[in-house]
């Protein structure tokens, strides 16, 4: 038996292509405001009073907690700190 390929983690948990691509959206997005918020060195108050939501919230984030994370809140998240989202669509593999 030859072990199977994935281009990433959650291909490989995800039976749903649109679920993976999805999960693989969202955790980049949530990567980015964790590192954000390490590299200005803000409490998670700070960063929530920042980004417009609660501190249980930043904790939820910074523990990975992706199943409570909808593109939309992630992508309003980053604005709130002075980010910009781009988008690139390309044909799959």
């Amino acid at each position: 038996m030859t072990p199977n390929r994935y281009q990433s983690v959650w291909d490989a948990i995800e039976d749903s292509p649109a679920r993976a691509e999805n999960l693989k959206l969202r955790s980049s997005l949530m990567l980015v405001l964790k590192r954000h918020i390490e590299n200005e060195g803000l409490s998670q108050t700070e960063a929530a009073k920042t980004f417009g939501v609660t501190q249980p919230r930043i904790s939820n984030l910074m523990r990975g907690k992706i199943e409570l994370f909808g593109l939309d809140m992630l992508v309003n998240m980053l604005a709130a700190a002075g980010l910009r989202v781009t988008l690139r669509v390309k044909k799959a593999a």
